[in-house]
């Protein structure tokens, strides 16, 4: 777990949070050129012709650094002020977030808390730097030395984000012998294949074949595949501890997936998590004020 990182990007609508997910994608190989394409994160219809992110998407990356192969999982978020319900979920999966702000805009209404902060777009026309520099430092009594800058558009700064990510995010702590607790933070409907449900693994490990159960429903099923998020799903014979993966248990009705749920082992069963919970006061403290109507 010491190479593992899980972190989100945060910031409002626009400020570049898929383009810059695009570029850290790019740098560090996770797809190739001739696979790229701009918000290659955004996969639904709809995002792509609004050209905002709705779900959240979870995607492995491979980084070495200082010799050292690194796992940084990157759950994105949704910048719009009608998803901060999403990018709650994101942040109770996640040790730290990169904090994005647009040079040219500044700290908006909706912005957060382990955080990186970035400005990006420092090469536009109209970039305040050293004003938006202040009000980062004022909203979170951060050094100056601590923030970044970057264009997610021309790939500044790109290597410095992907360092700070590895050298400011702490590795997450958990046992993989412990029972199973993994907290579910969003899921999808495939046709072919049911719900696909998207978790981070806190104790224990999680193999297919497994017969696990949701802790909140009561129900058990039977782990089918179970794998890493990287361009596309990834199955693997285990994940544990410290990763971010996804279940297929050929779930036909959403009603049974509950975001916010523990999964764990039907015959040596962990404890419900609490941490989707603990965002919550979080969101409350002023981060996203027009949105707390969403959790009652």
């Amino acid at each position: 777990m010491k190479q593992i990182r899980n972190f989100c990007i945060i910031a409002h609508i626009d400020h570049g949070k898929s383009t810059l997910a695009d570029r850290l994608l790019e740098h560090t190989k996770t797809i190739g050129e001739r696979d790229m394409m701009n918000q290659v994160l955004d996969d639904m219809d709809l995002e792509r012709e609004k050209g905002i992110t709705i779900k959240s998407h979870a995607i492995q990356i491979n980084y070495k650094y200082k010799g050292i192969e690194y796992v940084l999982n990157l759950i994105d978020t949704p910048g719009h002020v009608d998803f901060s319900y999403e990018v709650s979920r994101a942040l109770a999966a996640c040790e730290g977030a990169l904090l994005l702000v647009d040079a040219s805009q500044g700290i908006q209404a909706q912005t957060i808390s382990k955080i990186i902060p970035v400005i990006n777009k420092i090469d536009m026309d109209g970039a305040k730097i050293p004003e938006v520099t202040d009000q980062i430092i004022d909203l979170i009594g951060c050094k100056q030395e601590d923030i970044l800058l970057a264009s997610g558009k021309s790939g500044i700064g790109i290597e410095e984000i992907l360092q700070a990510i590895v050298d400011r995010i702490p590795a997450p702590e958990g046992n993989v012998d412990a029972p199973l607790q993994a907290l579910i933070f969003d899921s999808v409907y495939n046709s072919f294949r049911g719900i696909i449900i998207y978790y981070r693994i806190l104790n224990g490990t999680l193999k297919k074949g497994d017969k696990i159960r949701f802790i909140a429903s009561g129900q058990d099923y039977i782990a089918d595949e179970v794998g890493v998020l990287k361009l596309t799903m990834t199955p693997k014979s285990q994940v544990s501890a410290g990763d971010v993966g996804y279940i297929i248990t050929g779930i036909k009705n959403a009603k049974e997936v509950k975001v916010g749920d523990t999964i764990t082992l039907a015959n040596n069963p962990g404890e419900m998590i609490h941490g989707f919970e603990e965002v919550k006061p979080m969101v409350f403290a002023g981060i996203f004020p027009v949105e707390t109507e969403s959790f009652n």
